[in-house]
């Protein structure tokens, strides 16, 4: 007796994607085109407007202009009391320090939940997940009248200073989840050699954890150079704004506004953070992927 599964041809993944109907496979990649059009719109618009003149911005629905000029982009960057320039480095400088900051201090924080044992460690890793849930606004006030006693009101320390401090729970459990999927035999092998905790978490533990490190870093900086609320309370003076609040400049409720350099500014506000997660890209997937499945 002959085994009939033993002629019966099998289907592979090529074959069925040979048999799918040509129309829909057309159907498919239309709707997706259309539906990635529809996400970049609003760049690409962006894009025209800041090359076009500036009235006829609001008056064309074409993204092509009619008349392509570059005077949006010097109006843009000196056209405020201080140079778009200052605001970029100001933007750089506080979005530096507050990655060194998390993932220094996150990290820190993260080895002892993941590594040691000390009385209430559960506990206080349940109180740090609680702070997830807690509104960034609810603490706003508190932290304005401590900021003002301290006399940093005006100054980026406000906006720096706290993520030294372990403030972001999220990057806390994410690098918790990577450091347990570490064989605690290391920590064992480095203790036996004479290694002290802090010198296991920066000589062991760091070098194996770079794409979590490098995950926190790019979502830290995509999230700094991005505040607009933090900047707006704590910052008065224009010599201080970052680049989000000298994008708000260029509008006046009172009077004019400069469409053209605001647009123009603004695509150049995101050549930073493509640059940064373009570099950066292949260590934030690796790190998003094997976070908590090592």
């Amino acid at each position: 007796m002959t085994d009939a599964t033993a002629d019966t041809p099998t289907v592979t993944a090529e074959d069925e994607e040979t048999r799918r109907p040509l129309w829909r496979s057309i159907l498919t990649h239309a709707v997706l085109i259309a539906a990635s059009f529809a996400m970049l719109y609003p760049i690409l618009w962006m894009i025209s407007a800041s090359f076009r003149p500036e009235e006829e911005i609001f008056t064309s629905t074409s993204l092509i202009p009619s008349q392509i000029t570059l005077e949006a982009y010097p109006q843009g960057w000196f056209g405020l009391r201080v140079s778009f320039g200052q605001f970029f480095m100001n933007s750089l400088v506080i979005s530096i320090l507050s990655v060194v900051g998390n993932v220094f201090a996150c990290s820190l924080a993260a080895f002892a939940f993941a590594r040691l044992r000390f009385p209430g460690r559960n506990f206080f890793f349940a109180l740090m997940l609680g702070t997830l849930m807690l509104p960034y606004h609810v603490t706003l006030i508190p932290q304005y009248v401590l900021f003002l006693n301290l006399d940093w009101v005006n100054t980026i320390l406000p906006l720096v200073v706290p993520k030294f401090m372990a403030v972001d729970a999220f990057f806390i459990f994410l690098m918790v989840q990577f450091f347990r999927g570490i064989p605690r035999e290391l920590d064992e092998a480095a203790r036996m050699d004479g290694c002290s905790p802090f010198r296991i978490y920066w000589r062991v533990i760091m070098p194996l954890s770079v794409p979590v490190l490098a995950t926190a870093a790019i979502f830290t900086f995509l999230w700094t150079w991005d505040d607009f609320f933090g900047p707006l309370i704590y910052l008065n003076d224009m010599q201080q704004y970052t680049v989000q609040l000298g994008l708000r400049s260029f509008i006046d409720s009172s009077g004019t506004s400069n469409w053209s350099g605001l647009f123009a500014m603004s695509l150049l506000s995101l050549v930073p953070v493509f640059l940064f997660f373009l570099f950066f890209q292949r260590l934030l997937i690796d790190g998003i992927a094997t976070t908590g499945l090592k």
